[in-house]
């Protein structure tokens, strides 16, 4: 087992779990890829990127709710996603629970204005928990079956530099698909 391998399989779900309290697509995928390459077990990799991701969420709502004006007031030049925000709650606040991680540029903000809006605990905690389990499934998933399509591609590489290379085309399809979004989804 090679180092890398190592700590990976003694550290990986540890680092999944940090990184999804913030933000987590980028390390979720690459939790689905070390799950595919039999370093880390998918189920658990599921579970510990959605309870990572919902513990994250939860952190934020709460501040949103405790210091509602004084986090927003910090957020300048983020007005119009701010009111974009604010309308989407207002409208449907189930769907923009359940959707905020999907949704480019709200991940981090999402949650804290939804605690500003002061949708009850009652009503976000529950949706909170659906809305992580999704998107952990959805994620870990994509980087499992792009894994096991990247892999195919790969086969006849040494074993190091496909892996290098392997990594490197994740990183790539997931910079291309943040891009694409941003020319789609204009601030």
């Amino acid at each position: 087992m090679t180092d890398l391998a190592h700590y990976i399989t003694d550290y990986g779900y540890w680092a999944l779990f940090i990184g999804c309290l913030a933000e987590g697509e980028t390390i979720t995928l690459l939790g689905g890829i070390a799950a595919h390459e039999g370093l880390l077990h998918w189920p658990w990799v599921i579970a510990v990127v959605a309870l990572g991701g919902m513990m994250g969420d939860q952190l934020l709502y709460f501040a949103g709710r405790r210091f509602e004006g004084r986090v927003i007031s910090r957020l300048k030049g983020q007005e119009k996603r701010i009111a974009r925000a604010r309308r989407l709650i207002a409208r449907h606040p189930m769907l923009f629970v359940i959707g905020v991680r999907f949704m480019y540029g709200f991940r981090i903000i999402g949650p804290v204005l939804i605690g500003a809006s002061r949708l009850p605990p009652s009503r976000f905690v529950p949706l909170n928990i659906l809305g992580a389990i999704l998107w952990a499934t959805i994620f870990v998933m994509l980087g499992y079956f792009g894994g096991q399509a990247i892999e195919r591609f790969v086969t006849g590489f040494d074993k190091k530099l496909s892996s290098l290379l392997f990594v490197a085309l994740a990183i790539a399809a997931i910079l291309l698909v943040r891009f694409w979004w941003r020319k789609r989804h204009p601030e």
